[in-house]
């Protein structure tokens, strides 16, 4: 009897063990609050889908457990931290966790810098962000000035009761703005332009929808079929650029993005794959900021007034905008870092350690993926009281003092990691607002919803159309 009792209590044991191993649960890992998988294999993934986007998941999570949590990324658990304090704690960290990003593979390629990491990550880094060294900025104005006046030239031919696509004007000036300053002059026709967002628009569409649902549908679906072509556009598109510097040897005196990755690269693929990162990323998120930012304008009138009787102070009868007198339109700086701020731009990051760590008092085991929610806290009302609420005067000289280093972070900020383009979008951004404020008054056309889609950049739904009135 007494044996059968052992070999029972070892049986339930061992089976104890077993389930507790083969089916992930939050408790197992960490003592971090948060969710249990809710299914095996796809952990709260149907959760995140639920909620519409992984920002929103976030909030939703962060509300019911705090400022630290967990969840189940597939069969991967993954930890999230949403305070200032705790981003704190984890800005030295610099590897970024593969896993997470992995759905984007097939758009920017295996060897991207994206996902690089340890020594040679950082000397990817290192030599690409010399490109945006502060001495390449007067270089740099010239270029965006041009192609604002190409847009402020196509908006001085609508009359004040056509409707422009916003969203559409903002991607070319962003395309064309990338292409002429980090890739050289390779093409800058509006049909080329036009073709390249096209096909961008679909790559990253599908790239998006497996942010919320993993399965990927059959190869020869249209929805596929659609991928797979936008992704060989893209990547001809890419190549085509990159013979041009070759064969043009245009490296020297110019020595912009492009050179340092064809000098630095480590081989042909991953050259071809860090172009196409970089392009994306410098027209992505500055395109979305400025369609954001107008959208705010266009419905703000006061705030869209103030924003011009600065430019009319600071520029007088000059109607461009240098670095040096953009360190002077402190408003319109402050309408840029609210956009950013209101309409949750670019809503988290991630990181991790190949170490066991601690984080907020919990124990973080070596290889779980660190989700960095600064939407989250971008959203925060205990930091940003009435949240929803477009106000430029959250960043007036005055409050910026009383705000704490990581309380605004929506470029990222661990690692020396942060967004290599930040000032660069910051100044872009900033040529276009000078250039159509001081020329327009804008206005949002009637009866339109406009509804955020938060991805990994926050973008309209549904195109953004806009009237603009000549200023006298």
């Amino acid at each position: 009897m007494l044996d059968f009792a052992i070999f029972a209590v070892t049986f339930l044991t061992v089976l104890l063990v077993a389930i507790i191993w083969l089916y992930p649960s939050s408790k197992r890992v960490t003592t971090i609050p948060g969710l249990d998988p809710s299914t095996k294999e796809d952990g709260n993934l149907s959760d995140i889908a639920r909620a519409g986007s992984l920002h929103e998941f976030l909030q939703e999570t962060h509300t019911t457990y705090g400022p630290i949590t967990g969840f189940w990324w597939g069969q991967t658990y993954v930890v999230s931290i949403a305070s200032p304090q705790l981003f704190k704690q984890h800005s030295a960290v610099f590897d970024r966790p593969v896993e997470l990003f992995k759905i984007f593979e097939p758009l920017i390629g295996p060897q991207s810098i994206q996902y690089t990491n340890g020594t040679d990550g950082r000397t990817r880094r290192q030599h690409y962000d010399r490109a945006f060294a502060h001495e390449k900025f007067p270089m740099y104005y010239e270029k965006f000035q041009k192609v604002a006046h190409s847009i402020e030239k196509t908006w001085l031919e609508k009359t004040s009761e056509d409707h422009i696509p916003l969203s559409e004007h903002m991607f070319t000036y962003a395309i064309k703005a990338a292409l002429l300053t980090l890739l050289g002059e390779s093409f800058s026709d509006d049909k080329l332009v036009l073709s390249f967002r096209n096909a961008y628009d679909k790559a990253w569409s599908e790239m998006e929808h497996r942010l919320t649902d993993p399965v990927i549908p059959d190869e020869k679906s249209l929805r596929m079929t659609q991928f797979n072509e936008a992704v060989k556009y893209l990547r001809t598109t890419i190549k085509k650029v990159i013979k041009h510097r070759q064969d043009k040897n245009l490296k020297k005196p110019a020595n912009i993005l492009i050179d340092d990755i064809l000098e630095f690269g480590p081989n042909e693929e991953a050259v071809e794959c860090d172009t196409l990162t970089y392009m994306i990323g410098a027209f992505h998120t500055t395109a979305n900021l400025l369609t954001w930012c107008f959208y705010f304008l266009a419905t703000h009138k006061d705030i869209q007034d103030q924003v011009y009787q600065e430019l009319v102070q600071v520029l007088g009868d000059a109607d461009t905008v240098s670095q040096a007198t953009l360190s002077q339109l402190s408003y319109l700086n402050q309408v840029l870092e609210e956009t950013l701020r209101c309409a949750v731009v670019a809503p988290w990051a991630a990181r991790f350690q190949d170490f066991d760590s601690e984080l907020g008092g919990h124990k973080i085991p070596k290889g779980t993926p660190v989700i960095h929610a600064i939407g989250v806290v971008l959203q925060d009302e205990t930091i940003w009281p009435l949240p929803n609420k477009f106000d430029p005067d959250r960043f007036s000289p005055e409050n910026s003092k009383q705000r704490g280093t990581y309380d605004f972070v929506p470029f990222g900020f661990a690692g020396k990691r942060k967004c290599p383009g930040h000032k660069f979008a910051y100044s872009e951004a900033a040529v276009l607002v000078t250039s159509l404020i001081r020329r327009f008054e804008l206005s949002l056309c009637d009866d339109q919803v406009v509804q955020p889609v938060y991805g990994l950049v926050t973008h309209p739904l549904d195109e953004v159309w806009v009237k603009v009135t000549r200023r006298s």
